[in-house]
């Protein structure tokens, strides 16, 4: 390996040892590589500036700030409601009321950190105080957020699709069943924990006029993925055509309907909107500058060689491939590992065979479990910021979850059809 990639790796290892931002241990290390490889001072600034030169990139801060209206008003609360109705009364009814409304959460918002800070902020509270132990309902609901990522319309599904060139209306339309599929299987370890440790009160079932009058209450909420997913795949609109007009629907219903904003929410909603969007851009910029500079330095053809060498059967590549991911998501922020990832594995997963929408939901898969592990599990920081609970005890109180998900993301890789089978 070339000196300049060799410090740059290194200043990235010493960056996030010592918690610097992604986006800025990035750009540092990319900056040491072009000083210390003699490139043109300008690259850095110009990869920084095209990357965000993208018409698909455009639906990121859409859905980001339809989020932020949508929790900042009463849609989070209302699906909250009809989660409670359908599965509140099962054993660790509370538990599965997190997980469904992360769900229905999570095509709203398209992010796991605003998805456990919405979700997990009224639910750990209300789970406690429904006998639940701190440990459990803090790691129920930090787990659950992971799905905010996997259900469309989602931030880190978009900036894979512009990565890999891959139509992130596909992306959507694919990642309805695997974002169920995993939400299913945290609800049944939800069970299983809560039967085997007797936790909880048992709710009663809800009537079925109280279902229905929660559903009523939600139908503005739930309409929002019919309205994004059903004009994509309808071919209407574009995702960034369909980001928008979710910004205008959320605001529209929140204002003029629901009559939940006021103008110092509003202000609010696009301070917070702005913030995440500006974070978000600045790991997009440097990680695509750093994926150029590995370009430049050849990483991608050593890589194809390397695991060409080491493995020669698809499946077990797909295996090694997912162990390179869960290990490099404990370090790396997703946004940033399927930037850099991916122009990285492409060439060796397309010459195996191996189809690029299905892949993408693997990668979104994998990388949203470095949401649940320590140091840059994000997803940890919020419950804990919800809770008061430590990192350490949370980090152990999540394992049976993480472990959940990973049986999910085998069944996933393995068995295409759960993927595929919307397109």
């Amino acid at each position: 390996m070339e000196l300049p990639i060799l410090l740059a790796i290194i200043t990235l290892i010493v960056c996030l040892t010592l918690s610097v931002s992604i986006g800025v241990s990035i750009g540092l290390c990319v900056a040491v590589a072009v000083i210390v490889g003699d490139l043109p001072v300008e690259f850095l600034m110009q990869k920084m500036f095209s990357s965000l030169d993208s018409f698909p990139l455009l639906a990121v801060p859409f859905f980001i700030l339809a989020g932020e209206i949508m929790q900042k008003g009463s849609m989070a609360q209302a699906l909250l409601n009809i989660s409670r109705c359908l599965v509140g009364h099962i054993t660790g009814g509370m538990a599965h009321v997190s997980v469904l409304t992360c769900m229905f959460y999570g095509a709203l918002s398209g992010s796991s950190p605003a998805t456990v800070a919405a979700v997990g902020g009224i639910m750990i509270p209300a789970m406690k105080e429904d006998g639940y132990p701190e440990d459990y309902a803090t790691a129920v609901n930090t787990s659950a957020g992971c799905l905010g990522v996997m259900i469309p319309p989602s931030v880190p599904l978009i900036i894979y699709g512009t990565t890999a060139n891959v139509s992130v209306g596909d992306l959507f339309i694919a990642g309805i069943i695997p974002g169920i599929f995993v939400g299913i299987f945290l609800m049944l370890m939800s069970w299983y924990l809560a039967k085997k440790r007797n936790y909880g009160n048992l709710i009663e079932k809800a009537s079925c006029r109280d279902t229905f009058d929660a559903l009523n209450k939600a139908k503005y909420a739930l309409l929002v993925p019919i309205i994004v997913l059903g004009g994509i795949y309808g071919g209407i609109t574009t995702p960034t055509e369909a980001g928008a007009i979710a910004v205008i629907y959320a605001f529209f219903v929140e204002f003029f309907i629901l009559k939940t904003l006021t103008l110092k929410r509003i202000i609010e909603i696009f301070k917070s909107a702005a913030v995440t969007n500006a974070a978000i851009f600045i790991v997009v910029a440097t990680a695509t500058a750093f994926g150029q500079l590995l370009m430049i330095y050849s990483v991608p053809d050593l890589l194809v060689d390397t695991l060409s060498g080491l493995v020669s059967n698809k499946y077990l590549l797909l295996f090694v491939v997912l162990i390179f991911l869960i290990i490099m998501g404990t370090f790396m922020d997703a946004l940033a590992n399927i930037l850099i990832l991916t122009p990285l594995l492409q060439p060796l997963l397309m010459s195996a065979g191996i189809d690029m929408t299905h892949f993408g939901i693997i990668m979104i898969v994998a990388c949203a479990m470095g949401f649940l592990t320590p140091p840059v599990g994000v997803n940890l920081f919020v419950g804990c910021g919800i809770s008061g609970m430590s990192i350490e005890r949370l980090s152990y109180a999540v394992l049976p979850f993480l472990g959940a998900m990973i049986v999910a993301l085998l069944l996933l890789t393995y068995i295409p059809a759960i993927s595929l089978m919307l397109l």
